[in-house]
This record gives structure tokens, sequence and C-alpha cells, in this order.
């Protein structure tokens, strides 16, 4: 889909941080047979079989201006919260908090109890559920208006996307489904991860692929699902805009970009002289470079020099809605470097620090809402990501999966005392073949 953010300004922050949301997928029923297994061999992808409720997405949405105000500012909250965690690594840094925000809202339509609460707060949803997900739908619908300007250059897109792929036969509650079929339009591709959650990855690899034009691929490694895996929650989105002011390729030198450490090296320098919106916030200066198709804008805060950690320490929405406040037209020489980065997160160990540790213990998680048992927890929650910034404008592309596993049946404990005289051997397996063997008759001696 073209989408186009006239909006978008009042909603969210114009700092690359990406939105998600759905497309439309066909379905005739809510829990069928399993599909019949029709697949070459264990490396094919799974076939799968899309099925929803009879509730589909509902347009359009009446939702009051200040729950889409409360949601919009409750993920930014949550962007900067897990930025900051994040940032403690060193080097390059892009992901998508609103694809993430997103894989985890439908997530939490499922959680109850001490999960829900704890993914609320890690995740900043103010709203009460019956007010967050109609929150979610109304904000894809507010971004979802087909652009009616015909500018020249690179077009705007922007294309989002949610999906389930849950284990045929396994009972998912039809009010879940109806949940998600109404406000992220997804519906469930089954998949058989109990027979072969290898091809059943691969599905999930091959949609994502897709879904982003080929930027994120293996968005789910080898291993992380298995025969226990019963649900993948999936988002994808996918982002290309022209510059509203592009640069000249032939303008474009190998310049030095100094790096923290006071080294340099070696990058490819765009440069061009035109009118930007800047900012100047005493330690730091900030200018707003506009796409193509209104509304979205990459948003650049240039640290002065030994400043950086003092300003992405204080880095928050408030921090963001004053430099906008600030901004101010000026005739700009700019020089941006131009750049491609690629990154993946295991995002377990970021969520837990931020508060939501029930949903990924085994023995606590309590993902009800679900199945109708507290049988299910979160076993990873994965994001990719990619970025291409040149002359013409903007690629980007994420990712976010989240991956809920089967709690194994407990075995029951039984009592195996070796308190009295043993025989024992030791053994080659393959072949069978007696390497050892003894008799322990007093262990003091």
């Amino acid at each position: 889909m073209r989408i186009q953010h006239a909006r978008a300004r009042d909603l969210l922050l114009p700092a690359l941080i990406l939105l998600s949301g759905c497309n439309p997928v066909a379905s005739d029923s809510v829990n069928p047979a399993p599909p019949a297994n029709t697949q070459q061999g264990p490396s094919s992808p799974a076939p799968s079989q899309i099925v929803r409720s009879d509730h589909t997405r509902q347009f359009p949405l009446d939702v009051p201006p200040e729950d889409l105000q409360a949601l919009a500012a409750g993920n930014a909250a949550f962007a900067f919260d897990l930025y900051r965690v994040l940032a403690s690594n060193p080097g390059n840094l892009f992901f998508s908090p609103h694809s993430i925000s997103a894989a985890l809202g439908m997530t939490s339509a499922g959680a109850a109890g001490d999960t829900a609460s704890q993914m609320a707060d890690t995740l900043h949803f103010s709203l009460p559920p019956d007010r967050l997900h109609p929150a979610f739908n109304a904000l894809t619908q507010a971004l979802e208006t087909p652009a009616t300007t015909e500018d020249a250059g690179t077009p705007f897109e922007l294309s989002v996307a949610n999906s389930l792929w849950g284990q045929a036969g396994f009972d998912f509650l039809p009010a879940f489904l109806d949940l998600l079929g109404l406000n992220y339009d997804a519906g469930m591709n089954l998949v058989d991860f109990a027979a072969d959650p290898e091809a059943s990855r691969q599905a999930i690899n091959a949609w994502v692929e897709e879904e982003t034009r080929g930027k994120v691929r293996e968005l789910v490694g080898q291993g992380v699902i298995n025969s226990l895996t019963r649900l993948v929650l999936a988002n994808a989105i996918y982002f290309k805009a022209g510059w509203v002011h592009p640069f000249e390729a032939n303008a474009t030198t190998s310049e030095p970009f100094y790096l923290l450490d006071g080294s340099a090296v070696d990058v490819p320098m765009m440069h061009q002289s035109e009118s930007f919106a800047v900012a100047d916030m005493g330690d730091y200066r900030a200018i707003e470079l506009p796409y193509l198709g209104g509304g979205i804008s990459m948003l650049v805060l240039l640290p002065e020099e030994g400043q950086f950690e003092a300003v992405q320490s204080r880095l928050s929405a408030e921090e963001i809605e004053a430099v906008l406040a600030a901004l101010r037209p000026a005739q700009v020489a700019l020089s941006l470097p131009k750049f491609a980065v690629e990154t993946d997160f295991n995002l377990n160990e970021p969520l837990k620090a931020l508060g939501m540790v029930d949903a990924f213990d085994i023995e606590r998680a309590d993902f009800s809402g679900m199945t109708g048992k507290p049988e299910l927890y979160i076993g990873n929650v994965l994001h990719k990501a990619f970025v291409d910034v040149n002359e013409e404008g903007t690629e980007a592309a994420a990712a976010t999966a989240v991956i809920m596993q089967l709690r194994s049946a407990p075995l029951e404990t039984i009592e195996f005392r070796i308190d009295r005289p043993f025989l024992y051997l030791i053994r080659e397996e393959p072949t069978g073949a007696i390497l050892f063997m003894g008799r322990l008759a007093d262990p003091s001696s």
C-alpha cells in the first residue's frame, strides 16, 4: 500500500520511528484440522492455511483523539526506554520501536494477571485493553490515507503487515482471534511446528522477506523454533521515500568522519545547500530533513564535540518535543554521510530489564487469553532492521517476531538413591562396544 502521513507529526516523533500496521489476508474458519503435509522435504517451507474469525477489521473506527495521543505518547516513551538499554552496547544502532510495540501489543491481547500488567508497564500502554487495541487500529487507519501529491522523484511508500503463525490443531480462543482480526487485521497461518519446525521457520522467514522487499532475511534463526513452539506473532515494515531536497550524486566525496575515540574513517559524504529547519539546543544542534509524500522526516541530532554521552543520556520524548518547538528555517550548507546499517537483536534481556519478566518465565507466564489456559510463554522476541540513506532518499525495513512456546509437561520426580553396591559399564554407543565394566562394592576402599 502507499500511505501519506499528513497527520503523522501530531501522532509520533519524526525520527525514523517507523510505524506498523496490517495487511489483509483471507480465511474461512477458526480452528480447522491440521493441513495435509504436501511439502517435498524438511527443507521446504511449511504449507499453511490462513484462517481468521468472522470478525474482520473495523472501518472506519471512531476513536477519541485522546486515545490516539495516549498510544503515541506511550509508544514514544517505550522507544526511548528501549533505546537506552540497547545503546549500552557500542557501535551502530537502528531498530523500529513501533514494530516492536505492535508485535507485543498483539501478544498482550492474550496476556492475563501479572504478565499483562508487566507488559503494559514496560510498553507504556496506559489505555485499558478495550481501548488500547482499537487505538492501534485507529492509528494505522490515520496513516493509510492515499497520497494525493504528484511529487517527482522517488515515490513515498510505507508498507506494514501483521501475521500469526499457529500450530495446526492447537486450540486458540476465538475471542483472541477476534480481537486480532478486528484491530490488527492479522490472520492465522496454520503450520506444523511439532512435526517440522524447520519448514515452519522457513515459511515465516519467507513472509518477512517478501513484506520487507527482501531487506530483512532470516529473522528467525535456526533452532529458535522447535517442536514446542505453538504460536509466532510477526510484524514487518518497509519504508522508502525520496528527499524533498535530494543530493546531487556528483557532489558526494570521500571525507573523514570522526569517531568517539578521536580516530577518523573516510566515508562518502553527501553535500547540498538548501533551506531546512534547524535548532541550536546548546550542547547539540538539530536539523529536520523532510521526505516526499508529506509528514515524515529524518530528525538528526548532532552533539557538540565531547557531548555525545550527555546528549544521548537525556534523549526522551520531552527532549524531542523541545527540539521540534525550537526548529526554525535557515539556509544550510549540509554535509551528511551516505550510509547503510543492518542490525539484529534478541530482545529477551532488554525487555526483562525494563520490567517484562513474567512473560518469559516458563512457570509464571500467563497467556491464558490465547488458549484459556496458562500453557504458553514467550521463548524469544526477535527483531531485525535495515536502513540505507543515500542521495535520493531513505529505504528502511524492520521485522519483529514474538515466539510463543508450550510448557513441556513436568516429569514425575522419583527417588533413586544409589546407596548400596552396584555394577556399572562404559560403552561406545554407535557400535555397542563395552569399553569398561565394573562393580562398586565399597566406595571408601
